[in-house]
């Protein structure tokens, strides 16, 4: 028998830190290659952490609510022998002690981590924004009502129970005196960046700065896509997820990555060294910018090429339910080649998007709005129409190639 080493794995560009939510293994279980080990907090999401080899679960070396680093010791799994498949995989004797973990946040010895309960009770929805500000204001998620869809807890919910647990000690602090210094003075709020924000903002600099981007723009009308959309919603049974303007776009993005296979691609290597190439998907995977708490996320559907409308529909909707509530699973935070940024009908006329990187593309739907126009060159007609925008990464594809994948877009949306 020998241990070997799982690591905390890089799951999207920017993740560097998470912590540990819970355990979904304890020691002694059997785990097989691609079990979920444990779930942790990201930046923008709470992922599972899966099992790279099978065998037992020897030791955990991670207590519930430390914090860690990408590439720092997660656990020891027992395996059988020396194999193919662990050669090369940090591993140690079953007899030899185990070192402490690296580079975790905190000094204090790791906790034993205690058997999951089959029957353990379900984690409460919240955001992760709403669920760290709990944390670090001492309050139990359980005694906060969430307004949220189904009642998820959101930031504000947070807020509003800081301030009725402050209001007594606010009550206090208004009766007594104010120093004749602090009398009159304004102050300006500061905080600091959150871990979504911070991860945002990262992702955003290495697109401003590594990324040459150019954008191009072409006019859409909805006059047969709301025709199609009604049909369709009068059609489906009750319960069922119904079709948005979003799952139209989806569907016309994914034929047509198809249709352009140079687009459907991802720059990876230095441009200075030999690894510099273009990476194919295979498949049509498509980002969906999501509006949360303190900043986006941006969870990917795959394979959108093979799914129906409807199908889209009912997988765009239970994405955006865990994305919301902040249980996104581990492959809809990776692996797309473009995303889709729809701001609504409050948002502006048109807007240029920010690529992801790694991704090539990024289409921006301005909002719909009643225009007057001229059809088939003879009758003036008010059409629904918005600008969509599509940004795209110049070391991926030129002028030529995205105009055409535009209009390509846009023609499969209008007929």
């Amino acid at each position: 028998m020998s241990r070997v080493l799982q690591e905390i794995p890089k799951v999207g560009l920017v993740m560097e830190a998470v912590k540990v939510v819970r355990w979904l293994k304890a020691p002694g279980d059997i785990v097989r290659l691609g079990d979920p080990l444990v779930e942790v907090e990201t930046e923008k999401s709470v992922i599972e952490i899966e099992a790279t080899i099978a065998g037992v679960l020897a030791e955990a070396l991670l207590a519930v609510d430390q914090e860690a680093n990408v590439g720092d010791p997660l656990a020891w799994i027992e395996v059988e022998g020396t194999s193919a498949e662990t050669a090369g995989v940090p591993s140690a004797p079953a007899a030899e002690p185990v070192a402490a973990p690296r580079a975790v946040t905190t000094s204090a010895p790791v906790a034993p981590v205690a058997p999951v309960a089959s029957g353990s009770a379900e984690r409460i929805p919240a955001s992760p924004a709403a669920r760290r500000l709990a944390s670090e204001s001492g309050l139990e998620l359980a005694s906060i009502k969430g307004s949220g869809p189904r009642g998820r807890i959101e930031l504000d919910d947070v807020r509003r129970a800081q301030s009725a647990t402050s209001a007594p000690a606010k009550a206090a602090a208004t009766s007594m005196p104010v120093p004749p210094t602090v009398r009159g003075a304004t102050t300006s709020p500061t905080s600091g960046l959150t871990p979504m924000r911070r991860a945002l903002a990262r992702a955003m600099t290495l697109s401003n700065a590594a990324v040459p981007q150019f954008p191009v723009e072409r006019d859409v009308d909805w006059t047969r896509v709301q025709a199609t959309r009604a049909e369709l919603n009068a059609a489906l049974p009750t319960g069922a997820a119904r079709v948005s303007v979003n799952d139209f776009l989806l569907h016309a993005i994914a034929h047509t990555l198809i249709e352009f296979p140079a687009l459907n691609a991802r720059f990876t290597g230095s441009l200075e060294a030999a690894d510099a190439r273009l990476e194919s998907a295979h498949g049509a995977h498509i980002g969906l910018v999501l509006a949360v708490d303190g900043g986006l996320v941006v969870p990917v559907l795959h394979d959108v090429e093979q799914l129906s409308v409807t199908e889209i529909a009912a997988r765009r909707t239970a994405c955006v339910e865990r994305g919301l509530n902040g249980v996104l699973k581990r492959e809809e935070l990776a692996g797309a080649t473009i995303s889709l940024s729809n701001l609504g009908s409050r948002g502006p006329d048109r807007f240029i998007g920010m690529i992801n990187p790694p991704e090539s593309a990024i289409l921006a739907v301005g909002r719909q709005r009643d225009v007057v126009t001229v059809v088939s060159g003879q009758m003036i007609a008010i059409r629904p129409i918005s600008t969509l925008t599509l940004t795209v990464d110049h070391r991926v594809a030129d002028g030529r190639l995205a105009a055409d994948f535009l209009a390509r877009v846009v023609e499969r949306l209008e007929q």
